[in-house]
C-alpha cells in the first residue's frame, strides 16, 4: 500500500512541478524578468485550490485518501510547496494555536531563507 501511495504522490507531483515551470515560463513572457510574478502567481493559485480540495475532501465522509495524496501532496504540493505552508499556518490558527501558527509562519520564513543563504555561502566557499 506504501508503494502505491508513493507511486501516486509522485505521479501528482510530476504534474504540479510541470505546471509550475509551466506558469513560470508563460509569465516569462508575458510580465519580463524584473519580479518573479510566476512564482507569485502559482503560491496564490495553489493556495487558493489547497483551500478548495482540502475543504471539498474533508466535506465528504467518504473521500478517497488516495484523492488527498494525488492532489493536495502530489499535484498541489508539486505546483507549490507554498499552498501546504499555508494549510498547515491556517491549520494551527484554526485550531486556536495562534502562537503556533506565528512561530510557525514567522520561523519558516527567517529559517528558510537564512538556510538559503548559509547553503550559498557554504557552496561559494567550497570554490
Amino acid at each position: 500500500e506504501h508503494k502505491m501511495n508513493f507511486l501516486i504522490v509522485a505521479a501528482g507531483g510530476a504534474l504540479g512541478a510541470t505546471g509550475r515551470y509551466g506558469a513560470g515560463l508563460m509569465a516569462s513572457r508575458w510580465f519580463g524578468t524584473y519580479f518573479p510574478f510566476g512564482t507569485l502567481g502559482v503560491n496564490v493559485i495553489g493556495s487558493f485550490l489547497m483551500g478548495m480540495v482540502a475543504v471539498a475532501l474533508t466535506a465528504r465522509a467518504g473521500h478517497s485518501p488516495r484523492a488527498a495524496l494525488f492532489l493536495m501532496t502530489g499535484l498541489l504540493g508539486g505546483f507549490t510547496t507554498f499552498s501546504a505552508f499555508s494549510l498547515e499556518a491556517v491549520t494551527l490558527f484554526e485550531k486556536g494555536r495562534i502562537a503556533a501558527a506565528g512561530i510557525y509562519v514567522g520561523g519558516s520564513v527567517a529559517l528558510s531563507i537564512t538556510a538559503l543563504i548559509l547553503g550559498a555561502l557554504f557552496m561559494r566557499a567550497l570554490s
